[in-house]
């Protein structure tokens, strides 16, 4: 069914109940008092209940008024963004952004970036794909994202330098591994159960940070990971960004290796058509090298 109240009305409404007058509504909207007066009766006559009632010189909301004056300002704002976005994808502006994220990546580094983008891009939306080993090249090279951070820098593109992420081994302080332990050996490590991280690629199947070892776990993600280590089932090559509470509180701690084996592990982004990129994509890309390159 059409809607019988135009938004001319809804607005006509909301000023009358903002300026508490006829008089001072016609001034705000530029039109005559008697205009603004027909506009509200013909709102109370075409609505079941009125909206607006006059006592004295002022106009009082009805019970009815004050439900509804919430609804004419969700109403009107709602018409007010649908202008914006118009506006937006007028100039240019893409209706959504995709940036794929390396799971090396600590998501919540972003949550500066993402709020300067919407303040930026308030009208363009943002997919984030989660993506692990060969999965964020392929969402790159198969254009499924418009950037990327990856650890990869595929042949025919190039990435900006952000900061990175070092993996450490990490168990749960009752583990074989670490109770008790000052040193342990490469050749002990893989003779224990290990967590790794799936491939979320089609195409490739890449076993990054496996130590050949015969107990073998894979999870789809750090966080599944975090919490088997906490039970002690095995241990695992973690990001240290991802566990700086776990190692302050002690429910992880590092394997005391004989010969160090933390890596550090560059990550990049990467613009999938930069020829093609428009400005939201851009500008998502100089807020992430501001905020997180080296």
């Amino acid at each position: 069914m059409s809607p019988k109240i135009t938004l001319e009305q809804w607005q006509t409404f909301r000023c009358v109940v903002d300026e508490g007058s006829f008089a001072r509504a016609a001034e705000r909207l530029n039109k005559s008092q008697s205009s603004i007066s027909y506009a509200i009766g013909q709102l109370n006559t075409q609505l079941p209940q009125p909206v607006l009632r006059i006592e004295g010189r002022r106009s009082v909301l009805t019970e009815a008024g004050k439900i509804l004056y919430r609804h004419a300002e969700q109403l009107l704002k709602q018409a007010s963004d649908a202008e914006a976005v118009a506006r937006s994808l007028a100039m240019g502006f893409e209706s959504e952004v995709t940036l794929a994220i390396d799971a090396l990546q600590d998501v919540g580094a972003l949550a500066a970036s993402f709020s300067a983008f919407s303040d930026q891009f308030p009208h363009t939306r943002m997919r984030v794909l989660e993506t692990t080993l060969s999965g964020t090249t392929e969402a790159l090279l198969e254009r499924k994202a418009d950037l990327v951070i990856t650890p990869e820098v595929p042949v025919g593109f190039s990435g900006r330098s952000l900061r990175g992420a070092t993996l450490i081994p990490v168990a749960a302080p009752n583990h074989p591994l670490c109770l008790g332990r000052s040193e342990v050996s490469e050749t002990e490590l893989r003779g224990h159960r290990q967590l790794v991280l799936r491939d979320s690629g089609l195409r490739r199947n890449v076993d990054a940070g496996w130590l050949q070892a015969e107990k073998r776990w894979t999870v789809s993600h750090f966080a599944t990971s975090l919490k088997l280590l906490k039970s002690g089932l095995a241990f695992a090559f973690v990001p240290k960004e991802w566990i700086v509470d776990e190692l302050r509180t002690g429910c992880l701690v590092p394997i005391p290796l004989g010969v160090p084996m933390d890596r550090h592990i560059p990550l990049y982004l990467l613009v999938a058509a930069k020829h093609a990129a428009g400005p939201a994509t851009l500008g998502l890309a100089e807020i992430l090298i501001t905020k997180l390159g080296n």
